[in-house]
């Protein structure tokens, strides 16, 4: 599984990042995730507000953060 973090770098984008970090962890699922700060990537994505959430390429939620429970079932439901 590939998770990318959207961001240029706010706040919310790095508390997004240690979000999804600690719940990939927490639920034992095995997970490529990388931080995509470049403006022009981002929007590649069609993503006009950060934070962005993509998983295996698609977008699964852009401008706000998900919460533990969100970011599991967008992980396919998996928890430990």
């Amino acid at each position: 599984m590939k998770i990318e973090i959207l961001g240029t770098g706010c706040a919310k984008c790095h508390k997004l990042e240690d979000l999804v970090r600690d719940t990939v962890q927490e639920a034992g699922i095995s997970a490529e995730i990388n931080k995509v700060d470049d403006i022009k990537k981002i929007m590649t994505y069609g993503v006009m507000t950060t934070p962005a959430l993509v998983i295996d390429g698609k977008v699964k939620a852009a401008g706000k953060i998900p919460s533990k429970e969100e970011i599991i079932k967008l992980l396919g439901g998996k928890q430990a």
